[in-house]
């Protein structure tokens, strides 16, 4: 089962490139079909096996020769590992198909955010209502959370924009609200910390190495997204390690 779950990731993955190259331009995610950005050549089907397509023509386009973004083997590599994390700790449950919808939304959003830093509304207006009508329907948690998790971490963010007009985006403000409806306010609330946490490190790492200053401005989206990776699926021990400092 643990096969089947990495390669479903890896297929889903490949579908989530697609998502992630099409949606910032405004394209149809369905038509046309799978082609080259470049030359616009029709892909076959043994173009599109993941990553190994990839490594068999050596990171170019067969037809026109284009280099291929090294995104697309990772995004699928990285899809099919969080997909198997996620089945190993919570079982083929509604939690995990919930759980891996939400891994995959983050997915887009982070590398949309890396390369335009933008978080698209299409993503977090669709999302925000789906995740209140999920803890309706299942018991990955309670309704009444998963409101907290869009009032009270949202409420927060959007606090700090207000403050520092130039250090966080509304986008930003939007997506931990799409991330509380389906982990609640607790685990969002830790997620912007691991998110600041981690963020705040690669800010200093990039200024000591000097590929930036500090009037850079650095995509939140995709630590806020690593924060709430790391609480799906290691949260309860976090806040058991964290707790268990002060017994």
């Amino acid at each position: 089962m643990s096969l089947i779950i990495f390669i479903t990731g890896l297929i889903i993955g490949s579908f989530l490139n697609v998502v992630i190259h099409r949606l910032p331009l405004k394209k149809s995610i369905v038509f046309p079909s799978s082609h080259c950005p470049n030359c616009e050549a029709k892909l076959k089907y043994y173009d599109l096996i993941p990553v190994l397509s990839y490594i068999f023509i050596k990171g170019k386009c067969r037809y026109c020769a284009q280099k291929i973004s090294l995104q697309y083997p990772i995004v699928e590599t990285l899809t099919a590992l969080l997909f198997l994390l996620t089945f190993l700790k919570y079982g083929l449950t509604s939690e995990f198909i919930i759980f891996i919808l939400l891994i995959s939304i983050l997915i887009v959003v982070s590398f949309i955010d890396i390369k335009y830093q933008i978080i698209p509304n299409e993503i977090t207006f669709i999302f925000i209502p789906l995740g209140l009508i999920l803890s309706l329907l299942f018991n990955h948690i309670s309704f009444v959370n998963s409101l907290l998790g869009l009032v009270i971490p949202a409420g927060l963010l959007l606090l700090i924009a207000f403050i520092y007009k130039k250090g966080m985006g509304l986008g930003d403000v939007k997506l931990i609200g799409m991330i509380g409806v389906f982990i609640g306010w607790r685990y969002a609330l830790v997620s912007i910390f691991i998110g600041a946490l981690f963020g705040s490190l690669y800010g200093i790492y990039m200024m000591v190495i000097g590929n930036m200053d500090r009037k850079t401005k650095i995509p939140f989206g995709p630590f806020i997204s690593l924060g709430a990776v790391i609480m799906i699926l290691y949260g309860n021990l976090l806040i058991g390690w964290y707790l268990g400092l002060f017994i």
